[in-house]
């Protein structure tokens, strides 16, 4: 049987990069993505001209789903007194992970990929190793099976996170990510930077941004 694998994309840059660490890697990929009201949902256009671009080129990334939830359960959080950003969505992370573990397991898939990073997300719980691995045990049991949650970038940060797109895929990737994948928490895509399109002054912009200068002169790129 070919090796499967679900992948959680977004239309982000590091879930992008992680859909194609996993076409490298697994026989056939499936992915999976979240409509929930968010107000930077213009990603989810964008995850649909990523996976028409990338299904040229790697002709194992098949089919796509897209889970609609009610606005209403998944909201920026309200208080910000434990030092969490107000982008902050509480338990997203978890709840986007038991649908596609439920969606993996009628469809016998064992792998599951997700572009979460705990050195960059200002320390948002849900992103963190251990929240994702105490997933994994705890879809385990409740399900009784044997997933393997894969997280590539956990523990890189923004500039190691270019340079992976660089290592697998070269410029053409990159400039897929630049082009295409979408950052920016206020949902803006007609301000246009070398490091792609956003406001330019969210957090996430910022990151970012960051991460592309110190990419750049870490390796001497573009």
């Amino acid at each position: 049987m070919p090796e499967q694998a679900l992948v959680l994309l977004s239309g982000g840059q590091d879930s992008t990069t992680a859909l194609v660490w996993a076409a490298l890697k697994f026989d056939e990929v499936h992915t999976i993505g979240f409509n929930y009201g968010q107000k930077h949902r213009v990603e989810l256009t964008c995850r649909d001209d990523i996976l028409i671009k990338l299904r040229r080129e790697y002709t194992n990334i098949t089919s796509d789903t897209m889970v609609f939830i009610d606005p209403l359960t998944l909201q920026p959080t309200a208080h910000n007194d434990r030092g969490l950003p107000s982008t902050f969505i509480p338990g997203r992370n978890l709840l986007f992970l038991s649908y596609a573990a439920a969606f993996a397991y009628n469809r016998n898939i064992r792998n599951i990929v997700l572009g979460v990073c705990e050195t960059d997300y200002s320390g948002y719980p849900d992103c963190r190793d251990d929240t994702i691995k105490a997933m994994q045990v705890a879809l385990n049991l409740g399900l009784e099976s044997r997933f393997v949650l894969h997280t590539p970038l956990m523990n890189v940060d923004k500039k190691w996170t270019w340079e992976m797109a660089h290592q697998l895929g070269g410029d053409r990737l990159v400039d897929l990510i630049i082009d295409e994948t979408h950052t920016c928490y206020e949902g803006i895509r007609h301000i246009r930077h070398l490091w792609g399109a956003g406001c330019g002054a969210c957090a996430a912009c910022v990151l970012r941004a960051n991460g592309f200068d110190e990419w750049r002169q870490a390796w001497g790129r573009r």
